[in-house]
């Protein structure tokens, strides 16, 4: 078993695999491959052009918060830089004036007045200014600032000099919205970009305010990690990927060298959290992620990873990459047998956030493998409990879900303990949580309209369609998977006067056992009125024992084999970690 109580970051071990020179476009041409990955990877932006607005265009999509855009054809501001820097990259004479172009109307779009709110940032989308965004996303300014620093350090000289001292006026107004918001270091991808784009701009324009600045923020960073473990948006594989892209663009671009001895013990934090649970059967990331957009590798992932071990690890991957030419990336050489192999079954014990004692517990085993956190909430982004199988080729993934209306229901609260392939569980409901996010749209006064509200165990990817479940009992399911044998039992499925009703479904892509504790005409529901709001259950790979299990003042008690839970069933608020530091709000 490998137990990460707290992870050593040291320095030294990981300054032997990182460059510190950097590495950029300006002066390092793309060699004929290199180019041709870049190219491809731009294709599908050239086709989106839209010469008049002289930005890229798309159709609508969001992850259902920030905008109040529903459909229609956009252009999004953030798309369309990367895309102006990908063009720059090329050294193509024919693609400097699409990117001057894009640069003129992006930087127009940025509130340039000092008075505002949103000084310094942009709306997602040029359809919809910020006075109609809800709220504004004041991440923009870090993702916007980020883009604008590349053309900055690497395509100056190509661009009149006016469009120049434009770029540099955008990313100075960026980096003062950056300042006045001063992210919280809990705020994982957000605190590193930050720094990032202050830092920098600071050594490369000559501000000291604001590399003084983001060299504090890097520190602050850096030490409450260190504290902590790890990243507070844990084994995240959307964020861990930009943290360590964002910190290997720190390795190469900034030079301050205390601040490269912090980036090294972060890079080397990422790696292991990377490394560790990855699964290489089925090459997937093993749960469980604090935040996730999908529950299978996409293979840009594979593909930094071939990338950051010169293709030592090979998984076949040929996906376009635009950052090859501008970030490298390295993994420590010791790590990568964790990606070719796994010769037995392992056990992964994490504490993620220690001032909450969130826990997380991976089992790695050559058939599968599954993931919990010890307690959390579940919001849309989180996978507190995953289980990965089949193989390379196909793989296939389960999630537990609490869903209100057919979505991820924030105010439901998850506690598990896990060992090896069983984990003892239990879903209750916090009154001060959200509704389809975990901070923008909260629920008020505990009070939430519903039609429907379930708790389902869903199975995706290739290999669900060789899923088969079977009803064992009223509550309890057993699940096939060619060899595998999944069982899945439910007590005490009650919801105020509601009891819940297992139900079996499925359509081509996805299987799935739902806990129905409503489904009818729209009700409100009023969370602190309830008496008893509580699923327990378990879940195992292969056969499990039997299970005690109580309700006994107001609290649900169960208990397997040396694992043990024990929940409140009245809905209450959620428990308070200790304060170690400011915690931005994930988006």
């Amino acid at each position: 078993m490998i137990h990460f109580r707290r992870l050593r970051l040291g320095v030294g071990l990981f300054a032997l695999f990182l460059n510190v020179g950097g590495i950029c476009a300006a002066s390092t041409p793309p060699d004929a491959g290199q180019l041709a990955r870049l190219e491809r990877a731009l294709r599908p932006q050239h086709a989106e052009w839209d010469p008049l607005e002289q930005m890229p265009q798309r159709p609508f999509s969001s992850p259902g918060y920030h905008t109040t855009l529903t459909g229609g054809m956009v252009h999004s501001t953030r798309d369309a830089l990367t895309y102006a820097v990908g063009l720059l990259d090329t050294g193509k004479p024919e693609h400097l004036a699409r990117a001057s172009a894009i640069l003129r109307r992006v930087i127009a779009l940025q509130d340039a007045d000092p008075a505002s709110k949103t000084y310094g940032i942009w709306s997602w989308f040029l359809e919809e200014p910020l006075a109609k965004m809800s709220p504004p996303d004041f991440n923009w300014a870090d993702f916007n600032g980020v883009s604008l620093l590349q053309v900055a350090r690497d395509h100056r000289d190509r661009l009149p000099p006016d469009l120049a001292a434009a770029v540099d006026t955008s990313i100075l107004r960026a980096c003062a919205a950056i300042k006045k918001r001063n992210v919280g270091p809990g705020y994982t991808n957000i605190a590193i970009m930050g720094a990032y784009v202050t830092l920098f701009a600071g050594e490369l324009l000559g501000h000291e305010e604001f590399r003084t600045y983001g060299l504090a923020r890097l520190a602050r960073f850096h030490a409450y990690t260190l504290e902590n473990g790890t990243f507070e948006e844990y084994n995240s594989p959307t964020y861990t990927v930009v943290a360590l892209i964002e910190l290997s663009r720190l390795k190469a671009h900034v030079r301050d060298a205390s601040a490269q001895s912090m980036i090294d013990a972060l890079l080397g934090c990422a790696w292991r959290e990377i490394a560790s649970h990855f699964h290489a059967p089925t090459r997937q990331w093993a749960g469980p992620h604090s935040r996730a957009y999908r529950s299978l590798n996409s293979e840009s992932t594979l593909a930094l990873i071939q990338r950051a071990t010169a293709g030592r690890v090979d998984f076949g991957i040929d996906a376009p990459d635009r950052d090859e030419l501008r970030i490298p990336v390295h993994c420590p050489s010791e790590l990568e047998p964790l990606f070719s192999t796994l010769t037995a079954p392992r056990t992964v014990t994490e504490t993620f956030i220690r001032r909450s004692d969130t826990v997380g517990t991976t089992f790695l085993h050559p058939q599968f493998a599954l993931g919990s956190v010890n307690h959390g909430d579940m919001w849309n982004q989180r996978r507190p409990l995953l289980l990965h199988f089949g193989t390379a080729a196909a793989p296939g993934s389960m999630q537990l879900r609490f869903l209100k209306d057919n979505y991820d229901f924030a105010s439901a609260w998850i506690t598990t303990a896990q060992r090896e392939g069983t984990v003892l569980g239990a879903v209750n409901f916090v009154t001060d949580g959200g509704d389809t996010h975990i901070s923008l749209d909260r629920v008020k006064n505990a009070r939430f309209k519903a039609r429907d509200l379930r708790l389902r165990l869903e199975f995706g990817g290739p290999a669900a369609k060789t899923v088969k479940i079977s009803r064992d009992t009223d509550m309890s399911a057993t699940i096939t998977i060619g060899d595998l044998k999944l069982s899945f039992d439910v007590t005490a499925a009650r919801f105020g006067d509601l009891e819940g009703e297992m139900v079996l479904g499925g359509d081509e892509h996805l299987r799935w056992v739902d806990i129905v504790l409503f489904q009818n005409a729209e009700r409100e529901f009023d969370l602190a009125a309830l008496s008893e709001a509580i699923i327990g259950f378990v879940f195992s790979v292969g056969a499990h024992g039997r299970v005690t299990s109580e309700i006994n003042e107001g609290r649900l008690r169960r208990s397997y084999e040396g694992l043990a839970i024990d929940v409140g069933v009245k809905p209450a608020p959620k428990p308070v970690a200790k304060a170690t530091g400011s915690v931005g709000t994930a988006k």
